[in-house]
């Protein structure tokens, strides 16, 4: 059987409404721009960036847990992460290598060298945004690996934000810029297709009997 009429069939036990609700919401989805994130050790840091991702429409995360491991497993906000995809390295070296196989350009989040005003970026390459620890920030490894340098103006005498607000303004400065330009930032129709399986299977109880029924009936 196809995928389409899994699909059907799978939206079959969606309202109109939630139906209605993946497809705008999936119109303003992109993989233009990604996030990663080194090492955070605060669990609610790591789920409010997932929140600021979905909220601004960015539908990938990739965390990198070379010292603490999976300890972010249970903390992350389950609500956001049924909706964006999260990816976890093993070292930062992993993330970047495989950021770059899929055409992400590595841009480091960081106020202490000559980086671009986050106002000034050009947003016309795929770019994927690291995020470190508001208190030691990005490793040596990223910096030094990184294509390019990021940051937020700051007029006080504070050097450095909290990593789910800098990601949160960034995002919303650069996602607003995504949107105004001519750039084709938007899921292709196959990216949008494998969503509304996936969150279609999401938000249905039950989803494996429903399965076995489906494929049984086959």
């Amino acid at each position: 059987m196809t995928d389409k009429a899994l699909l059907q069939y799978l939206e079959g036990f969606l309202t109109e409404e939630r139906r209605e609700k993946f497809s705008d919401i999936l119109s303003r989805r992109t993989r233009h721009l990604t996030v990663a994130m080194e090492d955070v050790y605060q669990m609610h840091n790591a789920s409010a960036v997932i929140r600021s991702c979905d909220v601004f429409g960015v539908q990938d995360v990739h965390i990198i847990e070379k010292r603490f491991g999976k300890r972010l497993d249970k903390n992350i906000a389950m609500g956001a992460q049924k909706w964006v995809d999260v990816y976890r390295y093993a070292s930062a070296g992993e993330c970047m290598q495989q950021l770059r196989e899929k055409g992400y350009r590595i841009i480091a989040t960081t106020p202490h060298n000559d980086s671009c005003y986050v106002e000034d970026f050009d947003i016309s390459e795929k770019s994927a945004l690291f995020f470190g620890t508001e208190k030691e920030g990005l490793s040596e490894e990223i910096l030094a690996g990184a294509d390019g340098y990021l940051k937020i103006p700051m007029a006080g005498f504070t050097e450095s934000l909290n990593i789910s607000v800098s990601a949160a303004i960034i995002l919303h400065t650069l996602t607003g810029k995504l949107k105004k330009s001519g750039i084709s930032w938007k899921l292709s129709e196959a990216e949008i297709f494998e969503k509304r399986i996936d969150w279609s299977r999401k938000s249905i109880r039950s989803i494996e009997d429903i399965l076995k029924r489906y494929y049984d009936d086959r």
